[in-house]
């Protein structure tokens, strides 16, 4: 019984051996936080969030959502949601490119032009 049981607590440290140190760049990925103002869109329709073209997440006025993402190059749209009022037509919303790094925070409000949806920068401030 003891050589097995040497042999268990043996295979259950080698995972734990085999995970990288955490690195001081937040483990490689950066913080992506986009907010909704109550001022900036005067709309009552949800705003969908969408990454790499999947709903990633939805947004009332006032609401921040905030995610974690790999670094590099995503793609992200916006699009009003809801009932017929707020679809927002035959065309697809076009998509942003933001550019992220490792251990980066970058915050975003959501605005809106005659064009549509837009991501504002924000102050890091807040």
């Amino acid at each position: 019984m003891r050589p097995y049981l040497a042999l268990l607590i043996g295979l259950l440290a080698l995972p734990a051996q085999a995970l990288p140190p955490a690195t001081p760049q937040g483990d490689g990925y950066a913080v992506l936080i986009i907010s909704r103002e109550r001022l900036e869109v005067a709309t009552p329709c949800e705003i969908g969030l969408y990454l790499q073209d999947q709903l990633a997440g939805r947004l009332h006025q006032g609401q921040s959502v905030s995610f974690n993402l790999p670094p590099g190059e995503v793609s992200l749209r916006m699009s009003t949601l809801g009932s017929d009022r707020c679809q927002p037509g035959i065309s697809t919303p076009d998509s942003q490119r933001i550019s992220l790094t490792a251990g980066e925070v970058r915050r975003y409000r959501i605005a809106l032009s005659t064009a549509g949806l837009y991501l504002l920068a924000a102050p890091s401030s807040q």
